[in-house]
């Protein structure tokens, strides 16, 4: 028997039911892509755990019986936390479609994962990364990219999305956030420059009817992983002693604007964040830059 036979399917009912459950993540709530597959594979992955036949049939066991082959296999807390948000999610939907009469996940917690503080780059070392302008060729376009990556914040899908008409006369930036949540976002002056100097070349590259701001050397509309590859080529070219990527400016973006203003609110609202509580996390980061000049500057903290 071959390996694609002995792989595991989910009966047609289950697989009618998760389908028309995506194509509402899709159409209905404008989920990317990407959540979508991941939703797909998820409850894929539980449905052919739990050999379902029908959904109606799970019960808060079937639920108790995923988290344990998760906490078995070795899966991560937030790996597991994922799981279960896609299940409950999924059984909310079953209920509203009169599938299910109560959520089996509800009552069901995941383990506890600490939360991780971002990473960030420092000042210094933003300004050796983008210390030398291009203004040619394929490093212009690699320089704008990650001057609007730290200037304004982006996530690495906003940057990729970005297309002509996104780009205002005024200096600022619409922005096609999670959940396609739009967003206008200042340019600073920088940002501005390393932009401009970009489109006036862009058009070397581009295919004619492309309208995407960055393009690969293909001519199309330039994808993560190659945002990615270019921003990492570039800090080994400025000579920066560390690994750089995408996420990366954004968290120093976030990280330096609090340290300057100390205004949470409005680095919620340049990033994007739904909830305060998940822009909370860089008050810690400021935290330990305080923490770190006390230790340095105050007489009482220096060590004899």
């Amino acid at each position: 028997m071959s390996k694609a036979a002995e792989k595991p399917s989910l009966s047609p009912e289950c697989k009618f039911w998760l389908d028309k459950f995506l194509l509402h993540l899709d159409v209905e709530r404008g989920l990317s892509q990407h959540t979508v597959s991941n939703y797909r594979r998820q409850l894929h992955d539980i449905g052919c755990l739990l050999a379902l036949t029908d959904w109606s049939g799970l019960t808060p066991v079937d639920v108790k019986r995923v988290l344990a082959t998760a906490n078995r296999e070795g899966k991560h807390p937030r790996s597991i936390a994922l799981r279960l948000s896609a299940l409950r999610t999924f059984c909310q939907f079953l209920i509203d479609q009169n599938q299910l009469f109560s959520n089996p996940v509800d009552g069901i917690q995941a383990p506890k994962q600490g939360r991780p503080l971002p990473k960030q780059i420092s000042v210094d070392d933003m300004q050796q990364l983008l210390s030398q302008p291009k203004d040619a060729g394929i490093e212009c376009r690699d320089m704008a990219m990650a001057e609007l990556l730290y200037g304004c914040g982006l996530r690495l899908s906003e940057l990729t999305g970005l297309s002509l008409s996104d780009c205002q006369a005024d200096g600022t930036l619409r922005v096609t956030g999670k959940g396609n949540k739009q967003r206008i976002l200042p340019m600073g002056r920088t940002a501005q420059k390393a932009l401009k100097a970009w489109l006036k070349i862009r058009g070397q590259f581009a295919s004619p009817y492309e309208r995407a701001v960055f393009v690969s050397k293909r001519g199309t509309r330039i994808s993560n992983r190659q945002v990615a590859n270019r921003l990492n080529a570039l800090a080994q070219s400025q000579h920066l002693n560390q690994t750089v990527h995408p996420h990366k400016l954004r968290h120093s973006f976030a990280t330096h604007v609090l340290e300057s203003s100390g205004d949470l609110r409005a680095v919620q609202e340049l990033l994007g964040h739904a909830n305060l509580s998940t822009t909370q996390v860089y008050t810690h980061l400021d935290f330990q830059h305080l923490a770190k000049v006390y230790d340095t500057a105050h007489p009482r903290a220096r060590k004899k």
